[in-house]
């Protein structure tokens, strides 16, 4: 929530700074993100009225401007198509500065001479149109500056506000806020009961009351839309970050701002009979504002009249009824509506407007009548016009219900660790607008209906704590001893750490939830379990690798131009298969050099050898790695051939290799990516750690290398060998794979290391020669292998 400091202290003004002031809301809760002076960034601009226009002799295009400052006179030529003889302009004089370091002087321009500039919004930094000039009200002080008239100097205070705290979504909830935090009076603007002067209303029928039990409308006839915005109304408006489309719109967004209650304006010569608010019907459509049309779900409240829908209900309008300079008369909505029946809705639609963003959090169910009569006060006082009577459809059993929440005086005590004086925290509950009966043992305590978030005992104690203040209550030691003991997982986990650390990797800690698309191109889709209420569209299913987490950091790390990543993340992943798993994995991912630039330049890139001598140093200490077997992955993230599935036995336990060029193109990445991921409760605690007898007998090696088809695998011919030399065949390497000259089509040569040692004798040739032959006998017969020539 942005808003100006000067529009607060309207309302309440208590005697601090606003170093104070913020320091103050963050303690009690309300975040101050950010505080933005608000300063003018020129000098020498002046109010002046536009008194008459005469044509430049000669050239077409310019004017000769007489404008009145004060009891002078200037004549300024200008270009702009936006002059009108008794406005009001923004006049910089000779000497006068801009924003973009322009210094303004005195010239001729085609033989006449100018006394000045006549500024635009964007000249002055005021974010406005760049082509038309910057039209003041026309009872503006002629010879004020600028800056002054515009209330300069100002700052800009923007709050991050949790979603329980709806209530601050404007103005007025802000000084109840601060009045309540600095015991300061708050100073409400008044409010006059519209008076209907003209007959004519439209009825408002509610299909579904538990989805919006309260809807008010009004009829408003002869509206100027033309009529220009005040400077007061629309500087308020830029400086909460919100531009001027006309001046109903203004005045609606106005009222969100201020009371915190959206609120919609139809043209009501675009309607057709009554106002129904129900949900949508099947294969309905609607052009929204912004001229997209949408499908709508059945889900979605709508805003009907005879001919169908005309607004999505608490999120945006339709495009077909909207307010258009031709409209002359309005039909003003202001309505409460359950806060289940809009959220997600936006989100659904791809959309997050200012009306959804505050119904999701829950606006104040009765605050409607009172938001819809100072809309209307001030729609007839900047647009004209004739008001009729308020149509309200409401039913009260379905409005919110508040019930009486006991606050046990005992309880207040133990939670807080500190006695706080009974009559304190009376005066603060009242503060906050809580109807309070004070009893021996207990306050019993109706919250106000702006505070949806206060429903239990415990929320009663934490208005107390923040509003006393978390730095008067005294801080104690925990009065007991925590012996937590240390699992065997986490001293394993914190061994990998270590590891991968000693390996040149660094640690990431991502979130839990991903986006859908993404998570598709890492993981079996049909095993995803997805949020129903996500924080965002990017977080929006539970997480089934760590991959894509740790994809995002390295995006984000490449964009800040590291050109070496290594990161790794020890987590849970999720799947429904059938039942929830929640596995605890490692995965980490390489990019660039593997270590840092070494001063013989000899430096390595991430490749596929290293990433697999990462996966095996983790896998060592917990598994005999002669157990390990790595065959195709069908994983599509990954390189269809440089990437593997990773076995202990038969069983499947992770997977490595090279990111999908295609993945990595979306990511706009063009080096190579290399990632690894491990499910660690797969490994421990599942295969006991064995001695083994050391031979103290020579090894002998004999190499081999067999021509064989493209399609048969390394871990097919390594099962082979393994079997037909068991108990003599110590270590097996593949030293090289051949394709080309002296190989035919469609096979492929295979060079192979076999070291044959045992620990009860030395092996002698022939014996070593047999188990050769027997080794080959066997890939023959079992691939058609043959010696290569």
């Amino acid at each position: 929530m942005k808003f100006n400091i000067q529009w607060l202290r309207e309302w309440v003004n208590p005697p601090l700074t606003t170093e104070e002031l913020v320091n103050k809301l963050t303690m009690a809760g309300l975040e101050v993100e950010v505080v933005e002076p608000q300063q003018s960034n020129f000098s020498g601009v002046i109010v002046a009225r536009l008194n008459d226009i005469t044509n430049h002799p000669t050239a077409a295009k310019l004017k000769i401007c007489t404008l009145q400052v004060g009891d002078e006179v200037h004549n300024v030529i200008s270009g702009a198509p936006n002059l009108h003889i008794g406005a009001c302009y923004a006049l910089a004089l000779p000497g006068a500065r801009l924003p973009n370091g322009r210094l303004i002087q005195q010239t001729a321009i085609k033989g006449n001479v100018s006394q000045g500039m006549l500024c635009s919004a964007a000249e002055l930094g005021l974010n406005g149109e760049t082509n038309s000039l910057l039209e003041l009200d026309k009872s503006a002080q002629l010879g004020v500056m600028l800056e002054e008239y515009l209330g300069l100097p100002d700052e800009i205070i923007d709050l991050a506000l949790t979603p329980n705290r709806g209530d601050c979504l404007g103005i007025r909830g802000i000084a109840r806020e601060v009045g309540v935090l600095t015991k300061t009076k708050v100073e409400s603007p008044s409010i006059p009961i519209i008076t209907p002067s003209i007959g004519g209303a439209r009825e408002v029928r509610l299909d579904d009351p538990t989805a919006c039990p309260r809807y008010l409308g009004r009829v408003i006839q002869g509206v100027d839309i033309c009529r220009k915005t005040p400077d007061w109304l629309n500087e308020r408006l830029r400086r909460c970050g919100l531009r001027s489309i006309n001046n109903v719109v203004d005045i609606t967004n106005y009222i969100m701002l201020e009371l915190g209650q959206p609120m919609h304006a139809f043209d009501n010569a675009r309607l057709s009979g009554d106002i129904c608010v129900r949900w949508a019907e099947k294969s309905e459509r609607l052009i929204l504002l912004d001229g997209q049309e949408c499908s709508l779900s059945a889900n979605t409240l709508v805003i009907a009249d005879v001919s169908g829908p005309i607004a999505m209900a608490g999120i945006i309008g339709g495009n077909l009824t909207a307010v258009t300079e031709s409209t002359t008369d309005l039909f003003l909505e202001c309505a409460y509506f359950s806060p289940d029946a809009i959220q997600g809705r936006a989100r659904q639609y791809g959309l997050h407007t200012d009306s959804s963003h505050r119904y999701e959090r829950g606006v104040d169910f009765e605050l409607q009548q009172l938001a819809m009569e100072r809309a209307t006060d001030l729609i007839l006082k900047i647009c004209g016009g004739q008001a009729g009577p308020l149509t309200h459809a409401f039913s009260g059993k379905h409005l919110p219900s508040r019930t009486a929440i006991v606050l046990r005086k005992t309880r207040l005590e133990k939670v807080l660790g500190t006695q706080i004086d009974t009559q304190m925290c009376t005066d603060i509950l009242t503060r906050l607008e809580c109807a309070v009966i004070d009893k021996t043992d207990r306050w019993e305590v109706t919250s106000p209906s702006f505070r949806f978030d206060i429903n239990l005992e415990v929320d009663l104690i934490e208005e107390i704590a923040r509003v006393h203040g978390y730095s008067n209550i005294p801080s104690s030691a925990i009065p007991a001893v925590l012996r937590i003991a240390k699992r065997a997982s986490d001293t394993q986990f914190n061994q990998i750490k270590y590891l991968l650390v000693a390996r040149g990797y660094h640690e990431a800690i991502t979130y839990s939830f991903i986006d859908h698309a993404m998570q598709k191109s890492f993981a079996d889709a049909e095993l995803g379990i997805r949020l129903t209420n996500p924080i965002s569209s990017e977080h929006d299913e539970m997480r089934q690798s760590l991959i894509p987490g740790l994809v995002s950091v390295l995006t984000r790390n490449i964009n800040r131009q590291q050109n070496r990543v290594r990161i790794f993340e020890i987590g849970r992943t999720y799947t429904q298969n059938p039942e929830l798993e929640q596995p605890r994995v490692v995965a980490g991912i390489s990019f660039g050099n593997i270590y840092n630039k070494q001063w013989d330049g000899n430096n390595i890139c991430s490749n596929f050898y290293n990433m697999k001598s990462d996966v095996e140093a983790i896998l060592a200490p917990y598994v005999n790695l002669s157990s390990i077997r790595y065959a195709q992955s069908s994983l599509k993230a990954l390189h269809p051939h440089r990437s593997a599935g990773i076995f202990l036995g038969n069983q499947h336990i992770g997977v490595m290799g090279m990111i999908n060029p295609s993945i990595m193109q979306e990511v706009n990445i063009t080096n190579d990516i290399y990632i690894f991921e491990i499910n660690l409760e797969k490994i421990f605690y599942k295969f006991p750690v064995k001695y083994k007898i050391v031979s103290k007998y020579p090894a002998i090696r004999r190499d081999m290398a067999i021509v064989l088809d493209e399609n048969t695998t390394f871990i097919d011919v390594a099962d082979s060998i393994q079997k037909s030399a068991s108990g003599y065949l110590e270590n097996l390497e593949l030293f090289d794979v051949y394709r080309g000259e002296g190989i035919d089509i469609g096979k492929k040569s295979l060079a192979l290391g076999l070291t044959f040692q045992v620990t009860s004798s030395t092996l002698t040739d022939s014996v070593v020669e047999e188990l050769f032959n027997k080794v080959l006998s066997a890939l023959t017969t079992d691939f058609g292998a043959k010696l290569r020539e």
